[in-house]
This record gives structure tokens, sequence and C-alpha cells, in this order.
């Protein structure tokens, strides 16, 4: 029951719509058309309607609310839909608890639910109680993994993926070990890591095209375009029109300049699947091709679909202040921008990504000095990530550092990597003033 659920990289997981309910209304909800795919959603509706019908009969029904608990989190994350079926899971998994405070998978699920809820601190701390009292399960470990990557704290996530894989060698603690070699610059370790939670998982299956979808990433950032195309071409056919796949595909038609490819690949995308990094794609292109009246009119949808999404949130006790600032920049106010930045910075001090968000944010105010310790700190674990070295090398310019400046400049750009077109041209310019 557990395998089915993803836990590989569930903190980059974002929640949408929210759906109007009583407690206890909860069911499974239809799938749009292109997510129907016929065996694997024929089989999870019977399984979840002998589910439910057994819950109805015997609400105590421990073993029946855990097989239910996990299929809604995985339809959370196949549909996008995490506010509904986070509420759904919750709801069921505060039943088992009631009955059995120690209950294993109630414990997981519900740390689960709260790393996607972006809690990680409360996540975390369910996951450390689940391995007080299963110490060597592994599926604890792996959630411990996540939320200390969240929270900053790299050595225990370290610790608690080596602990995870000498229990399990399998696709959720393959794809935690690329990760966090990611994070620390082995991007070929990355990748080998990568390539065996692949070879773990099941073709077809969502957990493995995750997977191999992020192996195509991790191809992207080291200019090796065709191997990524493999993975996200090999993805979609897996799995039809799975829009992760998808996204990269239109990821590496911008990168070719083949901007009406790369277009409808977004829009088919965002079609199937509620996710706003979706959304930031078309934008982008839209700027590329000087269509700035519709490039501004999808920021600002963005925008304003991450403020609805942040007040809903916030009743739940979910956090998307990082988010928020992101949605922010893409419309140019870089004042809100910073606000929220630094709310997310004050939760998450140590998290590199919320140092480089601080950093951008400050770059783009021509606030040079105040970016210098954020970008620093992002840099701390070594991480190589194209975006992440020219924007290093952009600010130490500015602060008058050329010799790093130039260092990093030019490690971003050698392997010519799918990166934001723009990033691109700035970096290359300000190398060529070097």
């Amino acid at each position: 029951m557990l395998f089915v659920i993803i836990s590989a990289f569930v903190f980059i997981k974002k929640t949408d719509k929210r759906e109007k309910h009583n407690a206890g209304s909860y069911t499974l909800l239809p799938r749009k058309n292109s997510l129907s795919y016929s065996a694997e959603w024929s089989m999870i509706k019977n399984n979840a309607a002998v589910l439910e019908s057994n819950i109805k009969n015997n609400p105590a029904d421990i073993k029946s609310l855990l097989a239910l608990i996990a299929i809604y989190i995985q339809e959370g994350r196949i549909t996008g839909n995490f506010s509904y079926y986070n509420a759904a899971a919750l709801e069921l998994t505060g039943k088992v608890l009631e009955k059995e405070p120690k209950n294993f998978e109630a414990l997981t699920f519900k740390s689960i639910i709260l790393l996607s809820q972006h809690r990680f601190e409360e996540g975390r701390k369910l996951a450390e109680q689940a391995r007080q009292l299963y110490p060597l399960n592994a599926y604890a470990y792996g959630l411990i993994v996540d939320a200390n990557v969240e929270l900053g704290d790299y050595n225990a996530a370290l610790k608690a993926a080596d602990k995870m894989i000498s229990i399990r060698p399998d696709l959720r603690s393959y794809s935690r070990i690329a990760y966090l070699r990611e994070i620390h610059g082995d991007i070929p370790g990355a990748i080998e890591a990568m390539k065996l939670a692949v070879e773990a998982g099941a073709p077809g299956d969502e957990n493995t095209e995750w997977c191999r979808v992020q192996m195509g990433k991790l191809y992207e950032q080291i200019g090796e375009v065709e191997n990524a195309v493999m993975q996200y071409t090999i993805a979609t056919g897996n799995r039809e029109h799975y829009p992760y796949a998808l996204a990269g595909l239109a990821r590496i038609a911008t990168y070719k300049k083949d901007y009406t490819k790369a277009l409808a690949l977004y829009s088919q995308a965002d079609s199937i699947l509620p996710d706003h990094t979706f959304k930031e794609g078309i934008t982008a292109v839209y700027r590329l091709i000087d269509q700035d009246v519709k490039a501004n009119a999808m920021a600002e949808d963005i925008l304003d679909h991450m403020k609805t999404l942040n007040k809903e949130s916030k009743k739940g006790g979910q956090n998307e202040d990082h988010e928020m600032a992101h949605a922010y920049m893409g419309v140019g106010n870089f004042d809100k921008a910073l606000e929220y930045a630094l709310t997310e910075y004050k939760r998450r001090p140590a998290n590199i990504e919320v140092n480089e968000t601080v950093a951008i944010v400050y770059y783009q105010r021509a606030e040079f000095a105040k970016a210098l310790p954020f970008i620093e700190k992002a840099l701390s674990t070594n991480c190589r990530n194209p975006e992440l070295l020219s924007q290093a090398g952009l600010i130490y310019s500015q602060v008058g550092n050329k010799e790093k400046a130039k260092g990093y400049l030019q490690e971003s750009l050698k392997n010519n990597p799918v990166m934001p077109a723009d990033l691109r041209s700035e970096a290359e310019k300000e190398l060529r003033s070097m």
C-alpha cells in the first residue's frame, strides 16, 4: 500500500483549486479524459468503490481506511487536486489515529500530507515519531529526508538517506539519493542514481515516469539535450499525455527556438493538470516572441491564482510564501516579492532554494550587496545548477568580484545547458564584458 505513494520530491508539489465539502462526504472524483488511463483508472475506481463500501458498512475497518488514504494521496498527485484529496486523506487519517495512535501507516500518511502542505516541521516531527516506533522501516527515513531537505538540514538528510537505502534500495530511496547528489553538485552521480530509480519502478507507473522526467532535467543541466528528449519521449510513450514529460519537451523546444511547438506542448500540459510552472513556461515563450501583452496577462493570471490559493491555504495551515514571491517577480513587483521571500526565509533560513530566491529579488532591486550573503548560502552545498551559477556570477560581478563572477558565468554556460533564455542572454552579455 505504501509503495503506491510517490514520495520522491513530494515537497516540490503544489495545491490547486479548493473543493467545497462536508465532513465525511469525500469520494473518488472523475479524472479528466486525458488522465483516464483506462486500465489504471478502472482498477483504481473499482478498488476505491470496494473500500468505500467496506468503510460505510464498518467505519472501524482500519485496513480499508488505510488503503483508501493511499489512493486519495496518489490521486491528488496524479490529478493535481491536492486540496480535495489532502483534506479527504487527513479526515480518514484522523479516524485511524483516534483508534490507533501509533499506527505506522497513518503516521506516515499524515506526514506526507503535511509535507505537501509545506508544513515541514510538523511533517518531520511525525516522521521521526514513526521512525522511533519502527526504526527498521525505510519509509519513515524517506520522509525525514524530504523534510530535512526542505528545512535545509542537508547533513541530517544525507544520514537518513544512507539509512533508508541500506534498509531498502528501491525507487524511493534511489530517487532521494539522486536529489541529494544533485544538491551537492554531483550531476553524473545523480543521473546514475535516478537511472536505478527508474529501473526499480514499473514502466508507465506515475512514480516511475516522474523519476524519468527528473532524469531528463538532470540531462538538461549538463547540456545533453538529446538524452533529455529521449527520457521525456519514453515517459509520454509509457504514460500517454504525461504532463510533466510534455513540459520537458516544451522546454527543449524553447531551447531550440521552436516556439510554436513549445507553446502547443505547454498548453497541452496546462490543460491536463493545474501546475503554475506550465503557465510560467507559456509566459516565457510569449516574451521570446514579443507578445508582451499576452505574456503580461498570463503573468497576472498566475499571480491572481496564487493570491487565491495563498488566501485559502492559510486557512488550512499551508504555506505558499515562496510561490507568492515568484508570482510577484513574474509581474515585476519586486517589493512584494521581497516581502514574501523574506517571510519564507524566516521559516526556512537554511534552505538553498529559498536563499537563491531572496538573492534574485535583491538583485532585481539592484541591491547587490544585500543579495551577496544569500547567494553565498545558496552555493554552500556546492550545487552546480547552471541557473544558480549564472545568478551567482551576475551578483559577484555587480559587487566587484570579477574573478569569481567570471568563473561562475563560464561554468554555467560551458555545456550549453537548457536554462531560461533571458538569464542565459544576461549571463553571456556580462561574460563578454569582462
